[in-house]
Order: C-alpha cells, then sequence, then structure tokens
C-alpha cells in the first residue's frame, strides 16, 4: 500500500519541521541548556512524529475503506493498518 499523493506533502512538511526541531535540540544540548528546556522539545519532536505516522497510517485506512467499496477483500491490508497503529500507540 502506498503513502496517498494527497498526504505525502503534509508528512513531508510535519517531518522538516520535526527535522529543524531535532537540529534545535542538538544546538541546545551543545550550549548546555537546562535539560527541562530540552526534554520539553525533544517531547515536541516525537508528537510531530507521531502526527506523520498516524497521517500515513490514515491515509492507508482510507485506502482500504475505498477499496473494499470496490468490493476487494481488504481483510488483511486491514490487520496490517492496525499493527501499524499500535506500533505508534
Amino acid at each position: 500500500m502506498q503513502v496517498d499523493e494527497g498526504a505525502t506533502g503534509d508528512v513531508i512538511k510535519r517531518l522538516r519541521r520535526a527535522e529543524g526541531q531535532i537540529r534545535g535540540v542538538i544546538g541546545m544540548l551543545e550550549e548546555g541548556r537546562d535539560c527541562a528546556d530540552v526534554v520539553t522539545q525533544l517531547a515536541a519532536v516525537s508528537r510531530a512524529l507521531d502526527r506523520a505516522g498516524f497521517k500515513i497510517i490514515a491515509s492507508g485506512l482510507q485506502q482500504c475503506i475505498t477499496a473494499g467499496e470496490d468490493g476487494e477483500d481488504q481483510a488483511v491490508n486491514l490487520e496490517r493498518m492496525e499493527k501499524l497503529f499500535l506500533s505508534l500507540a
């Protein structure tokens, strides 16, 4: 199952934002910033990555629904999407 083209742009945007945040965290560590500030930024990066993953899963689920409406058996794909979702949860 491929990532839907409509979701790809949003996912890439989220990942680029996370990439910038990670660079910021590295800079904070190099500057010797307070651990609470560093952890706060790490949590923000983690949320950004989770959102990107959930967007990909939502796209896959939408594809499963569309294929199901077209009469295709999607039990295997839905099970796969559930496993992916749980891996992020």
